[in-house]
C-alpha cells in the first residue's frame, strides 16, 4: 500500500520544481511571522504568514523549472552580495558589465574586463 502511495506521489511530482534556497527562506520567513503573531496576539500576523508559505508551495508545485531556477539564482546573488563585505560592485557605463573591486581603496580607476572602458569610482 505504501509503495502505491509513494509511486503516486512520484508521478505527481515528476517534472515539477523542488525545494531550493529561496523556498527554504520563504518557509522560515512564514514561520517567523507566525511566531511573531503568536507573541503579539494579533491575528493579522497569522494571515501575513500565509503569503510566503503559499508562495513557497506554489514554487514547489510549479512546472516552469527555468523560471524557478532564475528566481533562485537572483536570491542567491542577493545573499552573496550581503555576505561579501570586502568588495564593491559597479556597472560599466559602456557595456553594463558588473565589476567587483575591493572596498576601502579610495577613488580608483576601474577597467572593465569585457569592453576595456576605464571609469573612476570611489570604493
Amino acid at each position: 500500500m505504501f509503495y502505491r502511495i509513494r509511486a503516486a506521489l512520484q508521478r505527481f511530482m515528476a517534472g515539477r520544481s523542488s525545494v531550493d534556497q529561496l523556498n527554504i527562506a520563504l518557509l522560515i520567513c512564514g514561520m517567523v511571522i507566525c511566531l511573531i503573531g503568536s507573541f503579539s496576539g494579533s491575528g493579522l500576523f497569522y494571515y501575513l504568514a500565509y503569503a510566503p508559505l503559499l508562495f513557497a508551495l506554489w514554487r514547489m508545485l510549479s512546472r516552469n523549472i527555468p523560471a524557478r531556477r532564475k528566481e533562485n539564482e537572483w536570491f542567491r546573488g542577493i545573499l552573496r552580495r550581503i555576505g561579501d563585505r570586502t568588495h564593491c560592485y559597479f556597472r560599466c557605463p559602456n557595456c553594463h558589465q558588473k565589476v567587483r573591486v575591493p572596498k576601502g581603496k579610495g577613488k580608483i580607476s576601474i577597467r572593465c574586463p569585457k569592453c576595456g572602458e576605464n571609469f573612476v569610482k570611489k570604493t
